[in-house]
């Protein structure tokens, strides 16, 4: 019976030593943190500082710290921001720094754009392009050289002269190509696309029916001219004859009255001498 009270009485004290042991651990752990640490942050802190910024990042997200005149400052970010890359680490992830001619890398030693006075190759930035290779100013890359290429020459035009192929003796004929390739800064430029040389061919006598057939439209056109004309000139014509008739008819209703007056005195004169 003592040795159960004994026992119950040694498992009683120890489980009160534990509840105190681990009161006053919690009470050191948050007296080591900072007093301006801050578990509630926002924008993707996960721990924060009022003077530091973000001291840890939620997952997934890239821990990166700007500088703002003398001051860092940490940043938590979905991607880094250009001139950076990020690398992924069990506890936490970065973002490390591009070399100092880099403004975009893969990785420290990789490049994928360079800044303004360097050429990308091959993951590097140059100031000259390697032998064999030339500079494109809009891509700023180190690119091949590029050579212009030409397609095969055309069969021979017929044999004309300024533009017919009868009435004459000597002639010419023009064969074509196109270019297939155009070439780079650097590269051979084009040849000629076109080539002609002379050529003789038996007299042919033009045929005249193109030049009839268009003196026929001409006189075509002048006799439709002359018609309108004609027909205009006689528009004008009856116009006026149609006033004249007009006018006569005019006339000649006025001019009966004007006479019957003198023949009245004609017959009353006759009348007087014979008192």
């Amino acid at each position: 019976m003592q040795l159960r009270l004994i026992s119950w009485f040694f498992i009683t004290l120890n489980f009160m030593e534990y509840i105190g042991s681990h009161h006053a651990s919690r009470v050191r752990r948050q007296g080591r943190m900072h007093p301006n640490v801050s578990q509630g942050c926002q924008g993707g802190c996960a721990t924060c500082s009022d003077y530091n910024g973000c001291l840890s990042c939620k997952p997934r997200l890239f821990f990166v710290l700007e500088r703002i005149g003398m001051k860092q400052i940490g940043v938590c970010l979905s991607s880094c921001p250009s001139g950076y890359y990020g690398t992924r680490y069990p506890d936490i992830n970065k973002c490390a720094k591009c070399k100092a001619d880099c403004d975009t890398c893969f990785t420290r030693n990789f490049c994928t754009k360079c800044k303004s006075g360097f050429y990308l190759y091959s993951g590097k930035c140059l100031e000259k392009c390697p032998d064999g290779l030339e500079a494109n100013n809009h891509t700023m890359e180190c690119t091949s050289i590029v050579h212009c290429e030409a397609s095969e020459w055309s069969p021979w035009s017929p044999c004309t002269k300024k533009g017919k192929t009868c009435g004459f003796k000597r002639g010419n004929e023009v064969r074509v190509r196109e270019i297939v390739q155009h070439p780079s800064a650097r590269g051979n430029p084009c040849p000629a696309t076109s080539e002609s040389r002379k050529c003789i061919v038996q007299r042919k006598r033009c045929q005249k029916e193109g030049k009839g057939k268009k003196n026929r439209e001409e006189k075509r056109k002048k006799s439709n001219k002359d018609e309108s004309k004609e027909t205009r000139q006689e528009s004008k014509g009856r116009a006026a004859r149609r006033q004249n008739r007009e006018q006569r008819e005019n006339n000649n209703k006025t001019q009966p009255k004007k006479r019957k007056a003198p023949n009245k005195e004609q017959n009353l004169a006759p009348v007087d001498t014979a008192h």
